[in-house]
């Protein structure tokens, strides 16, 4: 069986151009042929700002929507964030869905598709790399940036890929699937609740 690789849309305000990037590379993935892509949109889980009363790390979840959301990120072996760049960080709906768990994101590669202005991002993934890695995930270096990204949609929203962005993405991808492969062992005992201590 193939790793899933869920790709988590970032941005979850209206107008947002977040699906549309995440469509195309969840097609290009799927052609890519090393993954299983799944499409993951946070706007859809509605997490409210952080409010379970226990640590995370117990993974003692009291609320529904932490339950689904622990439950579809344990389903995965490997995540790329579309995002774009909110004053030079990550959307504060990004930064709310990895505080809400521990455990379900250890030992996972990250990729990053990130999108915006003049800078394509790049930014807002220097500050979600820092975040990744104290929940024990391996941000990899190569990524997929798309610079002044809303000259490359159509009239319909829709992006009209360009050739680097193909190129980039068949990069990160060969060395996510690397690090997905490598890490298959620890990730295997994630899913067990820690002990409390005697």
């Amino acid at each position: 069986m193939k790793p899933k690789l869920h790709i988590i849309i970032a941005s979850t305000r209206p107008g947002r151009v977040g699906p549309s990037i995440a469509q195309w590379f969840s097609e290009y993935t799927a052609e890519h042929g090393k993954f299983e892509p799944v499409l993951v949109d946070l706007a859809e889980f509605n997490l409210p700002l952080f409010d379970e009363p226990e640590h995370p790390m117990k993974q003692n979840y009291h609320h529904a929507h932490t339950k689904a959301w622990a439950a579809s990120v344990s389903a995965a072996d490997a995540f790329v964030f579309v995002t774009p760049e909110y004053n030079y960080a990550p959307p504060p709906a990004l930064v709310n869905a990895l505080n809400y768990l521990s455990r379900e994101w250890n030992y996972a590669p990250a990729g990053f598709v990130s999108y915006g202005g003049i800078s394509g991002g790049l930014r807002s993934v220097q500050v979600a790399k820092q975040i990744v890695t104290t929940l024990k995930m391996m941000p990899i270096p190569e990524g997929v940036p798309m610079p002044m990204v809303f000259q490359n949609l159509d009239e319909n929203g829709r992006l009209k890929p360009q050739d680097i962005y193909r190129t980039s993405a068949a990069t990160m991808l060969d060395e996510l699937f690397r690090w997905t492969e490598s890490l298959k062992s620890l990730r295997a005992d994630r899913k067990t609740p820690l002990k409390a201590a005697a």
